[in-house]
């Protein structure tokens, strides 16, 4: 996932790893952009860890940023549809920073 979002970098996204929001550690965000990605393994398949991942989320929401998830498999198997949906929210991004 690194290597995909730092390839979004000469267009102005600023995506950091590890990175605290509140009680929580984003797995990547774009702080000024309020965008968060999160890549989920197998522990996020359990009851619980829905329930934490939901919980997240809003607080995550409440705070104004957008949350995109993708599990391991997309990353490591579809890796276009991962850069897609996130170029998407990137592209929306910066025509209002420019505007």
């Amino acid at each position: 996932m690194w290597d995909i979002l730092r390839d979004f970098r000469p267009r102005g996204a600023r995506f950091r790893r590890e990175t605290p929001i509140g009680p929580y550690i984003a797995d990547f965000a774009w702080l000024s952009a309020k965008i968060v990605v999160e890549v989920d393994g197998d522990s996020h398949e359990t009851e619980s860890g829905r329930k934490h991942d939901a919980r997240r989320d809003a607080f995550l929401q409440s705070q104004g940023f957008t949350v995109l998830r993708f599990d391991n498999d997309q990353v490591l198997d579809g890796p276009d549809h991962v850069t897609v949906t996130i170029e998407g929210r990137i592209a929306s991004h910066l025509r209002k920073e420019t505007a």
